[in-house]
C-alpha cells in the first residue's frame, strides 16, 4: 500500500511539473544590454527560429527551455548586432581586388604598392583607392609624371581615401579624352603651370571610373563574400550599401538566398538613369536579409579634396568653393520623383552650401508628408541657423565619427576658426532631431565599429590627441552612440520593428564583447574585440 501511495505521488510530481519547451538556442549568465526604450539590461535569452522568444533571468529561461545549444556568456558583454548606416560593402571587396593605397605615408610609398601589385597581377588597367596627401610630409597633390614614365601604355587610376578624387596617367586620361583645356561642370580638372596634373576631382574622375574594365560575375561574388568575412568578423550584422547597381543587388538577393551571403543589406539604389526606371515604378524590395527602397544621391564632393560645395571660399584656398556635382533644378526634380515612388532620398552632403540646398529641398518636397525619413548622409559642415531643419521628424542625419577624427588634424584649415564650430556637429545634430544613424563610410575609413564608437565618444585618436577631444562639446554619450549603432541606424533603414535592439520578436542578431564597453576606461574602448557574431542566431 506504501509503495502504491509512493507511486501516485511521484506521478502527481510528475504532472505537475511542466515540460520544458525546445528552442534552438538558450544564452545565459550575459551582461547584456538590449538597447530597447528604457536601455534595458537582461542577463539571458532564447532562440527561436531565428529570432529572441524569450528574455529574463538565467533561472527562468533555463526553467522554461531547452536546447541543443546552450551559450555560457560567463558574464561577457552582449549587445544588438552593430549597423553601419553608410557604408560600401561591395566597394570594400572591390577595392581588396585592387591596390591597396591606405595607409601610405608618401607619394614613393603609392608608386612601390602600385609596382609591387603590377609585378604580381599584370592587369591590363591598373586600379588602386586609399592614398590621401594629408598624410604625407608634403601635404600637396600628387602628379602623373612618374605614372606616365612607368606606364606609358597602361590605364592607371588610383582614387583618393574618400573616392571624390583620383589621380591618373595620361593613358587613362586619353580614354575619356579629357585635356587640359576641358572644363567640367560638377568638378575639376586639375592644371597646374598650364599642364595637366592627372588629379580629377568629383564628375571628371567618374568619366574614367565609367570606362574601367567590369568585374566578372565571380569577382562580384568574391567581393561581397570577401567583405562580408571582414564586416561579420568586426560585429556588423546589417550593412546599408550606399549606392549599388541593380545587377549587384541582384547578385546579393541570390547569395542571400542561396545562404552564402548572410550579412543584411539595406541597399540604397545608385542614381542612374537604368536604376530609377527599374525601381520607383517596381516598388519597395523586402526580404528578411534585403531591404531596397532608397536612393542615393550626391549633391557635392568631399572636403578633404576640396570638392565640397561652401558658402564662402575654402580658407587655404583663394575664390574656391568647392562645386555641386548636381543642378538645382535636376536636384528639386529627382526629389519630387523619389518622393512621389514613396521611395527615401539618402543625399551626400558635406559643405554648408550643399547641405543648405539639400535641407531646403528636402522640407520643401516633404512638406504635409509623414514618415518619409530622408537622411542627409554625411551632414558634415553645417552653419547659421541650417541645425533648425532637423527638426523635422521626416529628415535623419548619417553621419560618421571616424570622419571627424580623420580630419581633425586639417578640417581647420580647409573651413577656418568659425565654420569648424559647425563641423561634425553631431550633439548639436542629435539635439535637434532626436535621433542620429552612425556609420562609417568604409572603405574610406576603417570597418571596425569599435573605432567608431571611440571616436563618437573620445574624438580622439588613438593616441587621445587631442587631449580634450575635438570639438568635444559635440561628442555623444556611450548610450547615444550605441543607440546611433544599433536602434537609430535600423530606424533610418524603416527596420526598428525587426532588428537594432535584443527584444521578443526580433531577429536574433547579436554579438559577444570581451569588453563592456559602455564602463571600461574611455583608454580601453579601441582595443575591445568582438568575440563572436550571431545573424538570426547562428554564428558567423
Amino acid at each position: 500500500m506504501k509503495k502504491l501511495i509512493s507511486i501516485f505521488v511521484l506521478i502527481f510530481i510528475f504532472s505537475c511539473q511542466k515540460e520544458k519547451q525546445q528552442v534552438d538556442t538558450i544564452v545565459i549568465n550575459a551582461n547584456v544590454y538590449m538597447v530597447d526604450a528604457n536601455f534595458g539590461k537582461t542577463e539571458a535569452f532564447a532562440i527561436k527560429d531565428g529570432k529572441f522568444l524569450k528574455i529574463g533571468t538565467s533561472k527562468d529561461i533555463q526553467d522554461i527551455f531547452e536546447a541543443d545549444t546552450i551559450i555560457d556568456a560567463k558574464g561577457q558583454t552582449i549587445l544588438p548586432g552593430f549597423i553601419d548606416a553608410h557604408c560600401h560593402m561591395y566597394g570594400l571587396g572591390l577595392n581588396m581586388q585592387q591596390v591597396d593605397l591606405f595607409g601610405t605615408t608618401s607619394f614613393d610609398d603609392v608608386m612601390k604598392r602600385v609596382l609591387d601589385f603590377q609585378n604580381i597581377k599584370q592587369t591590363n588597367f591598373i586600379i588602386g583607392r586609399g592614398w590621401d596627401q594629408n598624410d604625407w610630409e608634403d601635404k600637396t597633390y600628387p602628379d602623373k609624371k612618374l605614372l606616365d614614365a612607368l606606364f606609358p601604355d597602361t590605364p592607371v587610376a588610383l582614387s583618393r581615401v574618400d573616392g571624390h578624387a583620383m589621380l591618373c596617367n595620361q593613358a587613362a586620361l586619353d580614354l575619356v579624352n579629357i585635356t587640359k583645356n576641358s572644363k567640367l561642370e560638377g568638378g575639376e580638372v586639375v592644371v597646374e603651370n598650364g599642364e595637366l596634373t592627372g588629379v580629377l576631382i568629383d564628375r571628371p574622375a567618374e568619366m574614367v571610373e565609367a570606362v574601367f574594365p567590369e568585374p566578372t560575375r565571380q569577382d562580384q561574388i568574391n567581393a561581397l563574400l570577401d567583405a562580408q568575412k571582414v564586416c561579420t568578423n568586426l560585429g556588423l550584422t546589417t550593412v546599408s550599401d550606399a549606392g549599388l547597381h541593380r545587377n549587384v543587388i541582384e547578385l546579393i538577393d541570390s547569395l542571400q538566398q542561396t545562404g552564402d551571403l548572410k550579412i543584411r543589406v539595406y541597399a540604397m539604389i545608385s542614381n542612374t538613369k537604368e536604376n530609377l526606371d527599374y525601381y520607383l515604378p517596381k516598388g519597395k524590395i523586402k526580404t528578411d536579409k534585403l531591404n531596397v527602397q532608397s536612393v542615393k544621391v550626391y549633391s557635392d564632393g568631399a572636403l578633404g579634396s576640396r570638392g565640397a560645395a561652401l558658402k564662402a571660399p575654402y580658407a587655404d584656398k583663394e575664390n574656391h568653393f568647392g562645386a555641386m556635382v548636381i543642378g538645382l533644378d535636376e536636384f528639386e526634380n529627382l526629389a519630387t520623383r523619389i518622393e512621389a515612388a514613396n521611395f527615401q532620398m539618402n543625399t551626400h552632403a558635406i559643405g554648408d552650401s550643399a547641405n543648405r540646398v539639400v535641407l531646403k529641398t528636402y522640407e520643401k518636397t516633404l512638406q504635409g508628408k509623414q514618415d518619409r525619413r530622408w537622411r542627409v548622409e554625411h551632414a558634415q559642415v553645417i552653419t547659421d541657423n541650417d541645425f533648425n531643419y532637423f527638426k523635422n521628424e521626416n529628415i535623419i542625419p548619417s553621419v560618421q565619427p571616424t570622419h571627424a577624427t580623420s580630419d581633425m588634424y586639417w578640417a581647420e584649415d580647409r573651413l577656418g576658426s568659425e565654420r569648424i564650430k559647425g563641423a561634425y556637429a553631431f550633439k548639436t545634430l542629435l539635439n535637434a532631431g532626436g535621433k542620429i544613424a552612425l556609420g562609417t563610410d568604409f572603405p574610406a575609413e576603417k570597418v571596425n565599429p569599435i573605432a567608431t564608437f571611440y571616436a563618437a565618444v573620445s574624438r580622439q585618436d588613438v593616441a587621445g590627441f587631442p587631449k580634450d577631444g575635438f570639438n568635444i562639446q559635440d561628442g555623444l554619450t556611450r548610450e547615444e552612440t550605441i543607440k546611433g549603432m544599433t536602434i537609430w541606424a535600423a530606424y533610418a533603414n524603416f527596420e526598428e520593428h525587426e532588428k537594432g535592439s535584443i527584444e521578443v520578436g526580433k531577429f536574433a542578431d547579436f554579438i559577444i564583447l570581451d569588453k563592456d564597453i559602455m564602463t571600461i576606461d574611455v583608454k580601453e574602448i579601441p582595443t575591445t574585440k568582438v568575440q563572436q557574431t550571431f545573424i538570426g542566431g547562428k554564428i558567423n
